[in-house]
C-alpha cells in the first residue's frame, strides 16, 4: 500500500475528498495525487497526519505502531505506583464515603 493509498483510505473513512483534503491543508491542487509517482516534504506528511491524528509512519506504511503505543514510560510507571500507593492508603480509612454515604464492598470494587 502507498502512501497515496493510505490517504485515500482515510479520506474515504472521514468522507472526504481528497481534493477538499488538499483545500483544507492550504496545498496547490492535485499536490496529494502527485504521491502516486514521486514524493513530498516531511513537513506536508505531518500535516496530513496531524489532520487525520495519525503519524507519518502510518501514512508510509499503513500500519500501526502498537508496540511504541503500549509501551509504558518510566514516568507513567511512576505515576501509576503513586496512584495505587494513594488508593491503598484511601481504601485502608475508616468510614470511606461515596455519594454522601458509607462506601459499600461494590462501590470499592468499582473503584478499584
Amino acid at each position: 500500500m502507498t502512501t497515496y493509498d493510505v490517504i485515500a483510505e482515510l479520506c474515504k473513512k472521514n468522507n472526504l475528498a481528497i481534493t477538499a483534503l488538499e483545500r483544507e491543508l492550504g496545498f496547490g491542487r492535485g499536490s496529494i495525487g502527485k504521491l502516486r509517482t514521486g514524493s513530498t516534504t516531511l513537513e506536508r506528511l505531518q500535516k496530513i497526519a496531524d489532520y487525520f491524528g495519525v503519524t507519518v509512519e502510518y501514512l508510509s506504511s499503513g500500519k500501526e505502531e502498537t508496540e511504541k503505543e503500549t509501551q509504558l514510560k518510566p514516568k507513567d510507571q511512576k505515576d501509576i505506583k503513586e496512584i495505587l500507593a494513594n488508593t491503598e492508603q484511601l481504601l485502608k480509612q475508616d468510614g470511606l464515603m461515596f455519594d454522601v454515604d458509607t462506601a459499600s464492598t461494590e462501590a470499592i470494587d468499582s473503584i478499584l
